[in-house]
C-alpha cells in the first residue's frame, strides 16, 4: 500500500517541486528586468542632467558674450536657458530625489527657469535687460560652472567605478544614511554649496513667485479662540457648546485656528479655517453625505450667490462653473468700479441634491482683495480689439485686471466668444494692445459668467 501510494505522490511531489523552482526563476527574472530598467533610467536621467547643466552654463556665456543692445539674441538665449533648465528640472524629477539632498539645487533651478522665462517674455526692445539683470546673468554663470564641474566629476567617478544608482536606492532606504557613498556624497555637496552662494537679486517678479503668503500682511487684530467660537457660530447658527476649537502652527507666522462643528443628531460635522490675525475665513466644508441630483445649475448658482452676500462676500461675479456628480464648483471673483478682479478669487460648492452651500476656498480672496486705485485704459475697445483675430466671433467684453505673466496686475480687455468651434476668453492690454492672456471657456463657464 505504501509503495503504491509513494509511486504516485513521488512523480506528483517532483513535478511540483519543478514548478516551484521554475516559477521563483521566472519571479527573479522579472524583478531583475525592473531593477535593470530602474537603473537604465536613473543613469540616463544623471547623464542628460550632467550635459544640460553644461550646456547651460555655455549658453548663459554666449548670452553675456554679445552686445548689451543685442535685444533679440538676449531673448533667443533667455528663451534656450529656460528650455535648458527645464530640461534639467525634468531629470532630476527621475532621480530618486526623496533620498538623494538635492532641494536646494533643484530651488536653485527653478528659480534660474524663472528668471529667463519671466525676462525673455516681455518686449526687450522697449524694456531691455536691466544693469541688475545682466549682473545676476554673470553670477548665474559663475555658479553654473561650479556646478557643471562637480556634476561631471561626479559622472567620471560613475563611469569609471561602474557605480549603480540601484545601490544607492537600496542603502539610503535601509538606513537612511549616506554611507560613504560617492553619489550621495557627491549630491549632498552640491547641494550644499548651492545653498551658500549668497543672495542673487532675482528681480521682484521672480521673488514674489517664492515669497510664502504671510498673516502678517492681513490687516485686523489677533484673535483668540474664543472669538473664532463665536464666529463660527454666527457662520453657522451652531451652539458654541458643539463647536470644538483648535489651533494650527501655534506660534509661527502661519497660525490659524480650525472651527469644527460637530451637529446634534447628526453624523456629519462642519469645518471651517480662519486667520488668527483678522480672524477671517478661509475655508468652510459641510461633510454631509450628498444624494442624488436634483438641482440646475440656475438654482445652485442662485444659491451660491446668496450665501456670498449673506456672508460679507459683496460684489461678487461668477466667471466659471464645474459641474461633477452630485456636486458643482462656482468661482468667483471681485467687481470694482465694473472691472473684474481676478486676484481676488474664491470657489464655492453647492450640493446639487437639495441646492445647499457645502463648501467654500476663499484664501486667494482673503489674502489680495483690498480696494484698488485703478488706471484708466489707454486704448479704447475698438482699439484692443484689432489685436483679435479676425475669425473671433466676440459676444462679450468687459474690463479686467489679470496678472500676467511678470505676476505683475494688468489692466485688459476682456474679450469672450467663439472661434474654431470653442469658446474662449482673451486678456488684451488696455495700454500696450498686446495679449496677455488667453484660456478656453466652457458652456459652463459662458452660462454661469453670463447676468441672464
Amino acid at each position: 500500500m505504501y509503495r503504491r501510494l509513494s509511486s504516485i505522490l513521488f512523480p506528483f511531489m517532483t513535478l511540483l517541486f519543478i514548478g516551484a523552482v521554475y516559477w521563483g526563476y521566472q519571479e527573479q527574472q522579472e524583478k531583475n528586468s525592473i531593477l535593470i530598467k530602474a537603473e537604465n533610467q536613473y543613469q540616463r536621467a544623471f547623464h542628460n542632467l550632467t550635459y544640460n547643466v553644461e550646456q547651460l552654463h555655455q549658453q548663459l556665456g554666449t548670452t553675456l558674450a554679445v552686445n548689451s543692445k543685442s535685444q533679440g539674441y538676449h531673448r533667443k538665449g533667455l528663451v534656450n536657458v529656460w528650455r535648458l533648465t527645464s530640461q534639467a528640472q525634468n531629470e532630476i524629477s527621475q532621480l530618486p530625489v526623496s533620498l538623494i539632498p538635492i532641494s536646494k539645487a533643484d530651488d536653485f533651478l527653478s528659480r534660474i527657469a524663472n528668471f529667463s522665462y519671466k525676462t525673455s517674455v516681455r518686449d526687450l526692445t522697449k524694456h531691455p535687460l536691466t544693469t541688475d539683470e545682466f549682473k545676476t546673468l554673470q553670477t548665474l554663470y559663475t555658479n553654473s560652472e561650479d556646478i557643471s564641474k562637480q556634476l561631471t566629476s561626479m559622472q567620471k567617478d560613475v563611469l569609471n567605478n561602474r557605480l549603480r544608482w540601484m545601490d544607492v536606492e537600496t542603502t539610503l532606504a535601509s538606513t537612511q544614511e549616506n554611507s560613504g557613498n560617492s553619489i550621495i556624497d557627491g549630491f549632498k555637496s552640491v547641494d550644499d554649496k548651492v545653498g551658500k552662494y549668497p543672495e542673487i537679486n532675482w528681480g521682484p517678479s521672480v521673488s514674489s513667485m517664492y515669497q510664502k503668503r504671510s498673516f502678517k500682511t492681513l490687516g485686523g487684530n489677533m484673535v483668540t479662540a474664543e472669538e473664532i467660537k463665536q464666529k463660527a457660530a454666527t457662520f453657522t447658527d451652531a451652539r458654541p457648546e458643539d463647536i470644538k476649537v483648535v489651533e494650527n502652527a501655534q506660534g509661527t507666522e502661519y497660525a490659524s485656528f480650525t472651527a469644527t462643528v460637530y451637529e446634534s443628531n447628526k453624523d456629519n460635522k462642519l469645518q471651517m479655517d480662519f486667520t488668527q490675525k483678522g480672524g477671517q475665513l478661509i475655508l468652510f466644508m459641510n461633510s454631509r453625505d450628498i444624494g442624488a441630483k436634483k438641482v440646475d445649475m440656475n438654482k445652485a448658482k442662485a444659491a451660491a450667490d446668496s450665501f456670498l452676500n449673506k456672508h460679507g462676500f459683496e460684489g461678487m461675479k461668477a466667471i466659471s462653473y464645474d459641474p461633477h456628480d452630485k456636486t458643482g464648483a462656482f468661482t468667483y471673483v471681485s467687481e470694482q468700479d465694473g472691472v473684474l478682479i481676478y486676484p481676488d478669487k474664491l470657489s464655492v460648492k453647492v450640493a446639487l441634491d437639495r441646492g445647499d452651500v457645502v463648501g467654500l476656498q476663499a484664501n486667494e480672496y482673503v489674502y489680495e482683495h483690498h480696494t484698488r486705485k485703478l488706471p484708466s485704459p489707454t486704448l479704447t475697445r475698438v482699439e484692443a480689439a484689432k489685436a483679435l483675430n479676425p475669425e473671433m466671433k466676440v459676444t462679450s467684453e468687459q474690463l479686467a485686471l489679470i496678472k500676467n505673466d511678470l505676476g505683475e496686475e494688468v489692466l485688459c480687455y476682456e474679450f469672450s466668444g467663439k472661434i474654431n468651434g470653442s469658446l474662449y476668453r482673451i486678456y488684451i492690454n488696455a495700454e500696450t494692445g498686446i495679449e496677455e492672456s488667453i484660456e478656453e471657456m466652457s458652456p459652463y463657464d459662458k452660462k454661469a459668467a453670463s447676468d441672464k
